[in-house]
Formats: C-alpha cells, structure tokens, sequence
C-alpha cells in the first residue's frame, strides 16, 4: 500500500505541524512526518485521526501499489479507434468541475438516450444558476421529497419547466427549488 498523507496534505496547502495541530488529541509534526515516510506503522487509530484532520475519508490515505490510475489512452475518430500522441491521466466524475457536491441518479428504465443500469452524475447547483443549464438535463427536488428529471427548457422567475425525457410526458413545473443538478457524465456499463 502506498501512503498518500504527504501528496495530500500538500495539495491542501498544510505544514507538518498543522497536520498535527489538527489531529485530536493533538500529535508533532515530527509524528506526523514519520507516518508519511512510512518510518512509523500508519495503523488505523492513526488513518482515522490524520483523516479526520486533513478532512479527507480515510481510504484516501492509502492506495494499492497495483492499482494504476485510469488512464486515457485512445480516442474513438471518423477513421476508427486511434492512440492518443501522449497518455494523460483520465479525471474521475468526483474531480470534475469544482466544489459543488455531485449526485449520482439511477438509471432503472430506459427512456429518451438513457439506457436501463447507467448512472448519472450530476453537479448540483443552486437555483440561480438555471440560465447556464437551458437546453441541458438537470435533476430537481419536488415537494414531498419526491424529483424531476428533464431538460431544463424555461425559467421564468421562480419557475422551472422541465421536458421528462420520455416520449408524450408533459412538461413539468416546478415553483423555487431549493437546487438543481445539471448532468455531467454518464457511466454505462458494458
């Protein structure tokens, strides 16, 4: 297993001591680094308390050794599959697009392009960003804790009218949604 705590912590901006400072019950930095040179054993008392401090889940912390990131290696032209002149790293859907939370949909029943078992990955947003996601599927809590799924097709004020993806279903209005989450990715299995 590879010990990711320093990669971490840099990317974060934090010191050492910082880290440490963090830890409950507070630890040294010289602790600290020693857990990240692997000189000391990071047990999981230790994965917890440093998690906790770099709030990341702990499983972040460490990674197998055989497990290669996913890499881009291809692209899909009009000649056929061709290799990309240069590998790069692929970017997963919890990387993608900034701070705001991302939420996944299930796919049960086919309707429009979705096909039954993929996922969808949203990016949920407050309502005020609408204008940016006309003509785009977003996902919309309803009263009673119920959704609406669509392509956002009008905003006028607080109201949002969303066109279901299936064929003949009605479009659907919804009044000051508390968010929206506007799809991203879709993963399908093969």
């Amino acid at each position: 297993m590879i010990n990711r705590i320093r990669d971490i912590r840099k990317q974060k901006g934090l010191t050492l001591a910082d880290v440490a400072a963090a830890c409950t019950p507070p630890t040294t930095a010289q602790t600290i680094g020693r857990l990240e040179t692997g000189t000391r054993t990071l047990s999981l008392d230790w994965m917890n308390r440093i998690a906790t401090a770099l709030d990341v889940d702990a499983e972040v912390l460490v990674r197998s050794n055989a497990a290669p990131a996913p890499r881009i290696i291809a692209q899909l032209t009009p000649a056929g599959a061709e290799p990309l002149a240069s590998p790069r790293d692929a970017i997963l859907p919890s990387a993608i697009g900034g701070d705001a939370p991302l939420v996944v949909m299930a796919i049960a029943t086919g309707a429009g392009e979705y096909r039954a078992g993929d996922q969808l990955w949203l990016r949920q947003l407050p309502p005020e960003a609408a204008p940016r996601m006309i003509n785009r599927d977003v996902l919309a809590p309803r009263p009673g804790g119920r959704f609406a799924f669509g392509r956002l097709i009008d905003r006028q004020g607080s109201l949002i009218g969303l066109l279901p993806p299936g064929a003949g279903q009605k479009q659907v209005v919804i009044d000051s949604p508390p968010w929206l989450a506007v799809a991203e990715m879709l993963v399908r299995s093969l």
